[in-house]
């Protein structure tokens, strides 16, 4: 229908408002997430620490246990965040697989590595197979890879 947006559409509109990305800039930094939250992190420890330290006969226990939490807190956070990489790494390897096999009739080469495939995706539809080939041959880093890429291919869905 005239007027009417599509699918389609939307994501054109979606990727025309949101940056063009490159080598430079297809990192994703939150600053709640990369900064703050680590930062808060080691102060509760520092704080829970110092609290221990002057904590009373009667309040020594819960002092204790902040600090444990403390701890926990900082334990925990590479878990969360790898847990979430490490997953979304496998459905990137499904994903640009099909890709390759959808645009040459075989699947990627079992030498590319994980960070090799992730930096593929990178990669247009008309470099892509060659640049794969490439990588596998030549070992190239993801760093090589995405150097190596022409035609800039947006990933805005990484978290």
């Amino acid at each position: 229908m005239p007027g009417q947006i599509t699918i389609n559409n939307r994501l054109q509109i979606t990727n025309c408002i949101m940056r063009e990305q490159n080598i430079k800039n297809h990192a994703r930094y939150l600053l709640l997430w990369h900064f703050i939250i680590p930062l808060v992190m080691l102060a509760l420890l520092f704080w829970s620490i110092l609290n221990l330290v002057h904590a009373d006969a009667h309040h020594h226990y819960a002092a204790a246990l902040i600090v444990v939490i403390a701890v926990l807190f900082i334990c925990f956070y590479p878990y969360i965040r790898g847990f979430a990489l490490r997953a979304q790494d496998r459905a990137i390897r499904a994903e640009e697989n099909f890709r390759h096999y959808i645009l040459t009739g075989k699947p990627l080469d079992n030498r590319l590595g994980m960070g090799q495939i992730i930096a593929l995706r990178f990669a247009s539809d008309e470099e892509m197979p060659a640049l794969a080939k490439r990588a596998a041959e030549e070992k190239l880093s993801s760093k090589d890879i995405k150097q190596a890429i022409k035609n800039w291919r947006p990933d805005h869905n990484r978290v």
